[in-house]
């Protein structure tokens, strides 16, 4: 990809302006009774032993229906979504051909990322996919990262950017962050970009790293749930995400809950669009695979009040560029 077609990839990206993070991996089963815990961050950061093995026979989403995130995404104005193909914890949503640890040992063996994709495309909506370097089934983390488990990384992201058509971006995680992951000395991240603009050339590669520039991705990328701030003074390309409910990935309290208000989710599309940063807004899908009513409504009341801001037809003035 030249520079001049990454700038308009970018500018693509910040005109989506609104779209839907979808959770939904081993931890929906791991901590749906435990608040707060989306992983075992012990593990990683404090060295304590691991208390949640997942098995991937726990894995069934009985009435998994995609279609319905993406009725309900685009119910809520969004053109664009993300789900989490692997997180933390390293459960595949794909049949890998590279590990056991994915959906091919599951109770439900369907291709959740397949569905997914389907779905949000039939709908008209962008998707992308996301992925965690941070794998602590296969033992990848901040201390351990092997020319082997380079290439199992790199043969995953192949299958992923091989085998399910055109992928319009891919959100990396745990990956030389401050809550755990190889570095970039163990896996550099030019090596992975390199091979994800080989295999698909127009494929933006967006990093939580909670970098301000442009080093190490595609677009900057603020956590926006976990406290990362958008500065003022940025003017693009970014995105950013957050959370309806409490945490990332669906709890038993989730159905019942007083979700965070459709004003409030106005209010930061709005501010985010100040700062040319796209916002992804999470849903969380239950252990059967829908998301609950509560959210759904919600979407909708956002839909109805939302309009998409127009487009920008040029680069504005104070984009953050990528250092040559």
């Amino acid at each position: 990809m030249t520079h001049e077609e990454l700038l308009q990839r970018q500018l693509w990206f910040v005109n989506q302006r609104f779209g839907m993070f979808i959770h939904f991996n081993s931890a929906t089963y791991q901590f749906c009774d435990h608040q707060m815990i989306d992983w075992e961050y012990g593990h990683e950061n404090d060295n304590e032993p691991r208390r949640y093995i997942f098995d991937p026979k726990d894995w069934n989403p009985e009435a998994l229906d995609c279609s319905q995130w993406a009725k309900a995404a685009k119910s809520a104005g969004m053109t664009f979504a993300a789900m989490t193909a692997k997180h933390h914890e390293g459960f595949g949503l794909w049949p890998s051909r590279y590990t056991d640890h994915c959906i091919k040992n599951a109770t439900d063996r369907r291709d959740v990322v397949q569905a997914y994709l389907k779905a949000f495309r039939d709908e008209g909506i962008e998707a992308g996919l996301y992925f965690s370097m941070l794998d602590l089934h296969h033992q990848i983390n901040r201390k351990k990262c092997t020319p082997q488990d380079k290439e199992f990384i790199k043969n995953q992201l192949t299958e992923l950017l091989t085998e399910y058509g055109e992928i319009p971006f891919l959100i990396i995680d745990g990956w030389n962050a401050h809550w755990g992951g190889p570095s970039y000395d163990h896996l550099p991240f030019e090596e992975i970009d390199e091979l994800v603009k080989r295999l698909q050339p127009q494929c933006l590669l967006m990093n939580i790293s909670c970098e301000p520039n442009l080093d190490h991705t595609d677009i900057v990328f603020y956590e926006n749930a976990a406290g990362q701030e958008v500065d003022e003074a940025f003017a693009g390309p970014g995105a950013s995400c957050n959370i309806l409910t409490n945490s990332w990935f669906w709890r038993t309290t989730d159905t019942s809950m007083e979700l965070k208000t459709a004003d409030w989710a106005l209010d930061k599309i709005e501010e985010m669009h100040r700062h040319n940063v796209s916002f992804l807004l999470n849903g969380a899908p239950n252990l059967h695979g829908l998301l609950d009513p509560n959210v759904l409504d919600r979407f909708k009341e956002i839909g109805e009040r939302y309009r998409k801001p127009s487009d920008l037809d040029g680069i504005p003035e104070g984009w953050v560029y990528r250092t040559e």
